[in-house]
């Protein structure tokens, strides 16, 4: 925590003078607004972020006073020291000693001739590394001839000067918390993990250890290696799929793939497929040639043939593990450009590194439970909830082509059934692949269906307009219901910002933002969070739609901010005039706040 002395006396002088002795109307000048601060102390820069939960420095910001004569201002500002401030704990951007802000001042039209002031208006916070004072407004004025004989605007701009509030520049554009990331790759790991249960993977562990038993040389050094070929063939097969959808689409291209109907359409039939399979309505396999090449190639015992056999091991697991290779995919769409990439290595690494293992340590083969109806169980199972995710891209498809077939009633009733399904299967109730008429119902079995079973029950609310918490980001939403977000009407949002005198939060969004559906539903409800949008004018873009308009909110968000990410939140004021700006999720509703407050007028 910071000390607030009892100090008076500002550390700080200001100064500003013109570039020039005269302007002529319809042109403009530059001038240069000087500050000189007594050691130790320093000033915050005018792109510090917001104080947060625990407190924070505060920006400093400077504007040119309005006058008749004055058609517009900028202020440009030089890049700020950044370093650990111990009052706040935080790496912070500073000024001290001496700095100086250029000011370029347009000058109308019609302004009359004569000489005239202009005012520059500061409030900055002063701080030592011991204590702050509170911040401070100070007014600095300089004069400036106008005529018409005058010459144009003279000088520019020094280079490494930018405009604070510019959107390219907006250095403290704050983000959701990088645990999200974070958590994307534990989940994509775990899938991994959860890959090696399935029909196609979990069998080809005992033939996978016979190889490195029958081939295995004596040395441990020589065993490691083998074990880390094995697995880099598995890792470099799936890795190659997120950098291909990369690659070939490009970044902003894969921005919007989660959102694309034909690509939704292609993941749909895909899991479609893949779910009648595993409930045994026939078997998907790779072409046995393929595969016998591949694998009289890896049995020579050799590197490359450790190598070779991870990817046949990969082709062979794929008729099973595709389905989380496309939920993976799908979901990193809606991140980075890197996130495809990074999913598949840790998807890939949670896959291998059971297998890592066992080659090292072979002897724990013999404790592993034995392929049996316990796997039949689980891919029949698993059937069912593939084919409850390819309802999840289906209705992708008709949120952004604005179909309205799947509405949120028809998506959670077919929800409520395959889950029920699901259940009952496990209870002996349906009779499919996996469980005999005879067979006794463990406690295992009875505890995974009754968790089905209550969550199929646990989703009956949400057909009649209850909301269903974190699992509303992945459901269409009520329909009809009552929203104070303008929907792609920047124009208005504008119009109604002038008339109310209010701030303009944009969001970019989109039909199908799992995203976005979350932070709408579950973060803009809280109540700090509700009470800091009533004042602002809400408005939403969607990008991800198929129309001309979600076109041109895609060019807008990318010329005016450099990226594509959704969620985007940007605060404007009603000149179209960037204020904060903030990218992802969030699950911290002080954070948000914090970002929705910062856009209020000095």
């Amino acid at each position: 925590m910071t000390a607030l002395t009892a100090q008076t006396k500002s550390p700080a002088t200001w100064s500003v003078a013109p570039e020039q002795q005269k302007a002529r109307p319809g042109s403009g000048f530059y001038a240069q607004l000087r500050l000189k601060l007594e050691e130790p102390w320093h000033m915050y820069s005018m792109t510090t972020p917001p104080p947060g939960p625990n407190g924070g420095p505060i920006a400093t910001t400077i504007k040119v006073a309005d006058a008749p004569w004055i058609a517009g201002a900028k202020v440009y500002a030089p890049a700020p020291q950044r370093k650990f401030d111990p009052n706040f704990g935080i790496d912070t951007e500073t000024y001290d000693k001496e700095v100086t802000f250029w000011i370029e001042i347009d000058v109308a039209k019609d302004a009359p001739p004569g000489e005239q002031e202009f005012t520059v208006a500061t409030r900055a916070q002063f701080c030592t590394d011991k204590e702050c004072l509170p911040p401070k407004r100070t007014t600095t004025s300089g004069k400036i001839v106008l005529a018409a004989d005058a010459a144009g605007k003279s000088g520019a701009i020094p280079a490494g000067w930018l405009l604070p509030a510019a959107p390219a520049a907006l250095a403290t554009a704050q983000k959701a918390t990088p645990q999200g990331f974070g958590t994307f790759l534990l989940v994509a790991f775990g899938f991994g993990l959860a890959a090696i249960f399935t029909p196609c993977v979990f069998p080809m562990i005992p033939i996978t250890m016979s190889f490195f038993m029958e081939h295995g040389r004596t040395t441990r050094g020589h065993s490691i290696l083998q074990a880390a070929l094995f697995c880099l063939g598995i890792v470099f097969l799936f890795t190659a799929m997120g950098l291909g959808v990369t690659v070939i689409f490009g970044p902003f291209a894969v921005v919007q793939l989660g959102s694309d109907p034909w690509v939704n359409g292609l993941i749909s039939l895909v899991f479609f497929t893949f779910g009648l399979s595993l409930l045994g309505a026939f078997e998907i396999t790779i072409p046995s040639g393929f595969l016998n090449k591949l694998t009289s190639i890896s049995t020579r015992g050799n590197l490359l043939g450790t190598l070779l056999l991870g990817l046949t091991f990969s082709l062979t697991s794929f008729a099973c593990v595709g389905p989380f290779v496309g939920t993976l995919l799908a979901a990193s769409v809606q991140g980075s450009k890197l996130e495809p990439i990074f999913g598949m290595i840790a998807f890939a690494s949670g896959l291998a590194a059971p297998f890592f293992l066992l080659a090292l340590f072979p002897g724990y083969l013999h404790r592993l439970p034995r392929s049996g109806a316990w796997l039949a169980r689980v891919k029949v199972v698993m059937g069912f909830l593939i084919l409850a995710a390819m309802l999840k891209y289906l209705s992708n498809i008709d949120q952004v082509l604005q179909w309205n077939i799947l509405t949120r009633e028809r998506f959670l009733g077919a929800w409520v059934v395959l889950f029920a399904l699901a259940g009952l299967y496990l209870l002996g109730l349906l009779r499919l692949e996996g469980i005999k008429a005879d067979d006794k119902l463990g406690v295992s079995r009875l505890l995974v269906a009754s968790v089905l079973l209550t969550f199929a029950l646990s989703l009956v609310p949400g057909m009649f307009g209850v909301k269903l918490g974190e699992i509303e980001a992945y459901v269409p939403a009520v329909a009809g219901e009552k929203s104070d977000w303008m929907k792609n009407d920047l124009a208005g949002a504008i119009e109604r910002a002038k008339a109310e005198h209010k701030l303009i939060l944009v969001s970019f969004t989109g039909y199908a933002c799992t995203n976005c559906h979350w932070m709408k539903a579950n973060m803009f409800p809280k109540p700090e969070v509700a009470g800091a949008l009533k004042d602002l004018v809400l408005v939403e873009l969607y990008t991800d739609g198929t129309d001309a308009v979600s076109e041109k909110n895609q060019e807008l968000q990318n010329r005016l901010f450099k990226t594509v990410a959704l969620p985007f939140y940007a605060i404007l004021t009603p000149e179209e005039k960037a204020v904060a700006t903030f990218e992802g999720l969030t699950k911290d509703a002080r954070q948000f706040t914090a970002f929705l407050r910062s856009g209020a007028r000095a």
